[in-house]
């Protein structure tokens, strides 16, 4: 019994450090980050952990692993709270997916703008034959205009719009993604600032750097000037500082505004464990819906939003 008190008692320190770590808001070294993604499942674990050193009579820690699991819940529990918003102006339904490499079934992606009414899809890993599936899947006719920048491997990205789209360019973020970028002109005189977002994934230790350098580089929210929408694969989930950072200039994570934050999106071909793909809006923007959505060939769940443009 010694044995197993001390075994829950290692258990009930990691369970601290990780209620530590996230309330705190510091950014862990790698891979303890890939570990922070897990955040909602450390709830979890930490219940289980309470419970077990109570049935083991290891009290202490059991009220301490408590204690941890009540720090993690205040953070995650609320991204089940909310509904959508309803106010006056233009809606727009956006949509982004990774298409992993340009994998993603073309004839999917095209049957989801058609049924969702997408105006506005941004895709990553955009490639030059996955450009060409596209098209010949028909998604020129549903979406008119586009930039985009097809590259070898993961590089590429792209903007499809329903509206005539301006200022189109495709910036290289840091690793080397492209982050298609454009002002789409709405009916009505209305405008909206919209980017592919896909910084580099810190999948190494030598990609940490790069990760969180690529999320700082993000648009920054403003209340002045065009309403912007960032939406895409940010290789980061809520619990993240970067991107909390980054929500933290006035951006909101449609997720967690309509109480779909726990609606995981990767990996989609195995078990979603984690939520790597946003639309975050500026303030001025209210958030109407959100869902995800399979598509098959890609190991991201595609991500569905309705927007109300002022």
């Amino acid at each position: 019994m010694r044995v197993v008190r001390g075994v829950l008692w290692v258990l009930v320190l990691v369970v601290l450090a990780w209620a530590a770590v996230r309330v705190t808001g510091v950014l862990p070294p790698w891979p303890g980050l890939v570990v922070l993604a897990l955040t909602p499942w450390a709830v979890l674990f930490g219940a289980l952990v309470a419970v077990l050193a109570l049935l083991a009579r290891a009290t202490w820690g059991g009220l301490v692993a408590a204690v941890a699991v009540v720090a993690l819940a205040a953070v995650v529990v609320p991204r089940v709270w909310g509904a959508g918003e309803e106010r006056t102006g233009r809606t727009v339904r956006v949509m982004t997916v990774n298409l992993r490499v340009g994998g993603a079934d073309p004839a999917a992606v095209v049957r989801l703008v058609r049924d969702e009414r997408i105006d506005v899809l941004a895709v990553q890993e955009y490639t030059g034959p996955a450009a060409e599936r596209l098209t010949r899947a028909g998604l020129g006719r549903l979406l008119r205009h586009h930039v985009a920048d097809p590259e070898p491997y993961a590089a590429g990205s792209a903007l499809w719009s329903r509206f005539p789209l301006r200022d189109a360019a495709t910036p290289t973020g840091e690793g080397g993604f492209t982050q298609a970028s454009a002002t789409v002109d709405l009916p009505g005189g209305r405008t909206l600032a919209v980017r592919s977002v896909h910084p580099c994934s810190p999948y190494t230790r030598e990609h940490q750097g790069c990760w969180a350098r690529g999320i700082a580089a993000e648009p920054v929210a403003t209340t002045r000037g065009t309403p912007r929408v960032l939406l895409g694969d940010f290789n980061a989930t809520l619990d993240h500082p970067p991107l909390r950072h980054l929500l933290g200039t006035g951006y909101r994570d449609a997720a967690d505004v309509t109480g779909s934050g726990l609606r995981f999106t990767w990996p989609a071909d195995r078990f979603p464990v984690t939520t790597l793909d946003h639309v975050l809006a500026d303030r001025r923007i209210a958030i109407h819906s959100y869902a995800v959505r399979q598509v098959p060939g890609t190991d991201h769940r595609a991500v569905v939003a309705a927007l109300t443009v002022p």
